[in-house]
């Protein structure tokens, strides 16, 4: 007991400047051993709390465990993962795919069109990324192979079509965001919408520009008609996913239901698809709720790990000292703003999206109000970032979903450089946010 004393006393006598210094230094460090982020936030938080404060401070982490852990909002979380893991083992998103061909069949470059159509269904049906970019890689990406699409156009389109479940409503990141800044979920999801889709505009702009400037990028459009007796049939595969959005997004919008309870509404329309297409089955239901648990699991631990952190550095005066640094940078607000979003970029190609929202919110937010912006718009833009975290190296995670799933002859550095014109195109949404902020405060 006398040493953990001693260890405080010599945390302490640190200072908040070199105690900041290391203890980002103790975070990169255990994070390049390859340790995951939750148990390395969780033991750096216990050597701050002992060698800060002493051993009497321990209860502290569980009591910012306990805070995490309990709010209600937080249900709608597995609720949404459970939806995209049935949708994932279910052949919804197939049907849905070839029903856009309604929408694509007639344009150049229409199956990549169709791709981001259906990417932003599927977005509005669970708000989950990883499992979309792999249905997509797996039913969309051959078939514009086999069509003759330029591989890199067709990768891009995937992996930047799929990544739109952070924008879109019910977004995960906008969830999580919600619970951290203390704002009002259900107002986040009414300012992301226009977003989310003004991002899903500059891809189909994107597609169509390149697919008719250059005749090497996508197939010529289709010179035979299809009757429409024969689209019909096709119709069938919209109905269900578009009742789904409607229950859940127009519960939300509607004032009828929370988050939450939308959540679980969302979750029996799916089941009630998959029963009355026939594909239901107990195994199928527990095989998605086993991926749901261990999914879920993982954001549990790392919310765990974050807010414990957090709490402990908050004590220490940490995050007063981080504000007066951000602050103290410029006296316009813009460039703060800027230098806020260039912090979440390079954190983003280094650090799980959860991580960086339950680290950084409880800093940024303060200064947000402080600045006197509005934190409804911030979480908009952070979510905006984020959608870039996702296809930015070296760790861009939709690149390794894709992976997952493609040919041996694509590789990794391919899937990479196929991303570049539409890490672009995001950073041009962010700007545009940044810039007009009415687009998500409307």
């Amino acid at each position: 007991m006398f040493d953990l004393l001693d260890l405080g006393l010599n945390l302490k006598a640190l200072g908040i400047g070199w105690g900041t210094l290391l203890m980002f230094a103790l975070l990169v460090g255990f994070l390049l051993t390859g340790a995951p982020l939750a148990m390395v936030t969780l033991f750096v938080a216990l050597i701050f709390a002992v060698g800060w404060f002493g051993p009497g401070s321990v209860p502290l982490i569980t009591s910012r465990v306990y805070s995490f852990v309990s709010s209600f909002v937080f249900v709608s979380v597995p609720m949404f993962v459970l939806m995209a893991a049935i949708l994932d083992r279910s052949g919804i998103a197939r049907d849905l795919f070839d029903a856009m061909k309604l929408i694509g069949g007639r344009l150049r470059g229409g199956v990549a069109v169709q791709t981001i159509f259906v990417a932003v269904i599927l977005a509005a049906m669970s708000g989950i990324i990883g499992g979309e970019i792999v249905l997509l890689g797996l039913v969309a990406l051959p078939q514009m192979l086999r069509l003759g699409y330029n591989r890199r156009l067709a990768i891009g389109v995937v992996c930047a079509g799929g990544s739109l479940g952070t924008m879109v409503p019910p977004s995960i990141v906008l969830i999580i965001y919600g619970l951290t800044a203390n704002v009002s979920v259900g107002d986040l999801f009414t300012a992301a919408f226009l977003p989310g889709f003004m991002l899903a505009g500059l891809y189909i702009a994107y597609i169509l520009l390149r697919s008719y400037l250059d005749p090497n990028a996508a197939p010529p459009t289709p010179v035979e008609r299809v009757s429409l007796r024969d689209n019909l049939p096709l119709l069938r595969g919209l109905v269900l996913p578009f009742l789904v959005v409607f229950s859940v997004l127009g519960s939300i919008y509607g004032g009828i239901a929370s988050v939450t309870e939308a959540s679980a509404i969302g979750v029996a329309g799916v089941i009630l698809s998959t029963i009355l297409r026939r594909e239901f089955s107990f195994g199928m239901l527990l095989d998605a709720a086993l991926h749901t648990l261990a999914t879920v699991g993982m954001i549990m631990w790392i919310g765990i790990g974050a807010s414990a952190l957090v709490g402990v550095y908050n004590l220490m005066g940490g995050i007063r000292f981080i504000s007066q640094m951000i602050t103290g940078i410029s006296d316009e607000p813009m460039v703060i703003i800027l230098f806020m979003m260039l912090i979440l970029f390079i954190l983003g190609m280094f650090l799980d999206w959860v991580g960086i929202a339950l680290l950084t919110m409880p800093i940024f937010v303060p200064i947000i109000l402080h600045l006197g912006y509005d934190p409804v718009w911030f979480g908009v833009l952070f979510a905006m970032n984020m959608q870039v975290s996702f296809l930015t190296p070296p760790f861009g995670p939709a690149a390794f979903y894709l992976k997952s799933v493609t040919p041996p002859d694509i590789t990794l550095g391919e899937i990479f450089r196929s991303l570049a014109p539409f890490i672009c195109l995001q950073v041009l949404a962010v700007g545009l946010l940044v810039l007009f902020p009415a687009i998500a405060i409307y």
